[in-house]
């Protein structure tokens, strides 16, 4: 069995992370901020959203006790969260003040590491929050803090620790994957691993052990709409060496993230194509395609200790699936099937048109509307009729409570707007913000940005484009009317 046991819809925007812990799950987005869940029911934590970021948060993860949550966010900080309060423990900064794209904690909670847009790295020891890192481009000098070192002219988007925690790997947007030692020394790179960039990297959580030779798997996924399992091994003595297992190709776009489960059998993925794949990872065959998204899956986790993967999406959900009917997630217990049935209520327009009398019912239980059920259910109300729903009809219905029929009238109008701003063009979005532009401006990068959120940028020292690194050549902004003028011509037609 497949299904999905909870959909969350608390975050304001498009999903860019998700992270499990024994008792909590994490979730991050584009809206700045942070949303903490307890696993007994998926019930929100009274101190979520956690709101410390300036821009959006693309990466979130836990200690390996689950006593802290990081983040990492285009503002180029780390916050260390406490996962029993929600308060900010430490705010990390990257020395080059460059946006982060990607963070990831040793095994054993000692070392943090950081990949950022400039294709930079920086490490921290953890318990010390001491920067202990940073790698820089070779055009710089070493500096007397810390030992510095290149690593690559991309934007660094993918990195993960061995299980070990003696090595890490990042991957790049020009497509290279690479091993490296604590001390920031290339063991080896593997050029062009993915075609067009790699997008997410994740290690397996056990390391093998063949006489002499340590190794340990790692999953990869790019642009190339591929997902590679590989095998990184290294005797004793010898150099590193990265062997290709498996190249999966069950994704028809992009592949956006990928995970491991906690015996390391199954491997699972997000993609473009909306689609989350389930993979035996010793076999390399696939045993899940899920279809429940509606717009690029974003995210992927797999709980460490329940048989639960999370997936988030730029639909602005989270899914949480139960896989198997065990009490735990392993390849064994997973059949091959391929679930495309009816999809459940989510944010679009053209869904809740299409939903049935059982899709509307669901609604209400997760709106916290249960007593509305059984009205419902009698007068078999389905999608299109919910979107009709006004005072007159919800009076008609016999609903009694003013309070009950204010609740579920407020809950309606929230999800046609939900609807409303989801169908927003991409090109209308501030690539800063992720929001809707008021006064678009073109930047020296030929880039429009909302003129606030580029004038902010350029005021804290970034002289460089938000969208490419490279140095704009002026801090000059032309208006962009046209785009302007389209912005409001499509708000009249809402």
């Amino acid at each position: 069995m497949v299904s999905v046991v909870h959909t969350l819809r608390q975050h304001a925007d498009e999903l860019s992370g998700c992270a499990f812990s024994a008792a909590l799950l994490a979730t991050c987005s584009a809206d700045k901020t942070l949303r903490v869940y307890s696993t007994a029911d998926f019930s929100e934590l009274p101190f979520s959203p956690l709101s410390g970021h300036g821009y959006g948060v693309h990466c979130c993860r836990f200690s390996s006790c689950g006593r802290h949550l990081l983040s990492c966010s285009t503002d180029g900080s780390v916050v260390v969260w406490s996962s029993d309060t929600g308060e900010a423990a430490a705010v990390l900064q990257h020395p080059g003040r460059s946006p982060l794209r990607v963070c990831a904690l040793a095994p054993d909670s000692s070392l943090l590491l950081a990949g950022a847009s400039d294709g930079t790295l920086a490490l921290w020891d953890f318990p010390c929050k001491t920067l202990r890192r940073y790698s820089v481009t070779c055009r710089y000098r070493f500096t007397h803090r810390c030992r510095c070192s290149a690593v690559s002219e991309a934007s660094v988007v993918a990195c993960c620790f061995s299980p070990c925690g003696q090595f890490f790997v990042t991957g790049c947007t020009n497509g290279d994957l690479k091993l490296w030692d604590v001390d920031f020394s290339l063991l080896l790179a593997e050029r062009d691993a993915h075609d067009l960039g790699v997008t997410c990297c994740s290690s397996a959580p056990h390391l093998g052990l063949d006489g002499c030779c340590v190794e340990f798997r790692l999953a990869s996924c790019g642009q190339d709409s591929q997902l590679k399992i590989w095998i990184v091994s290294q005797r004793e003595g010898a150099v590193c060496v990265m062997k290709l297992l498996h190249t999966l190709t069950s994704h028809s776009a992009p592949v956006l993230s990928c995970a491991f489960s906690s015996d390391g059998d199954l491997v699972v993925s997000g993609s473009v194509d909306k689609s989350v794949a389930v993979h035996d990872t010793n076999l390399g065959t696939l045993l899940h395609t899920l279809q429940q998204h509606d717009r690029y899956v974003t995210a992927v986790a797999v709980s460490p200790t329940m048989p639960w993967i999370a997936t988030g999406s730029m639909d602005r959900t989270v899914n949480v699936w139960k896989i198997g009917d065990g009490d735990s997630l392993t390849a064994t217990e997973s059949r091959q099937i391929v679930c495309q049935g009816r999809k459940l209520p989510g944010h679009f327009r053209p869904l809740v048109a299409d939903w049935s009398e059982e899709d509307v019912q669901t609604w209400l239980h997760e709106e916290g509307l249960e007593e509305l059920v059984g009205i419902f259910k009698a007068n078999n109300i389905d999608g299109p009729e919910l979107s009709q729903l006004d005072k007159e009809t919800a009076a008609e219905l016999g609903i009694e409570s003013v309070g009950l029929r204010g609740r579920l009238l407020r809950k309606t109008e929230a999800l046609k707007s939900e609807q409303s701003d989801s169908e927003v063009p991409d090109e209308f979005m501030c690539p800063i913000t992720t929001e809707l532009m008021k006064d678009p401006v073109i930047a020296a990068d030929g880039y429009s940005y909302e003129r606030e959120s580029i004038e902010t940028w350029i005021r804290g020292k970034n002289k460089t484009s938000p969208m490419t690194n490279l140095a704009l050549q002026t801090t000059l902004l032309t208006p962009n009317r046209s785009l302007k003028m389209a912005i409001t011509r499509w708000k009249s037609s809402q």
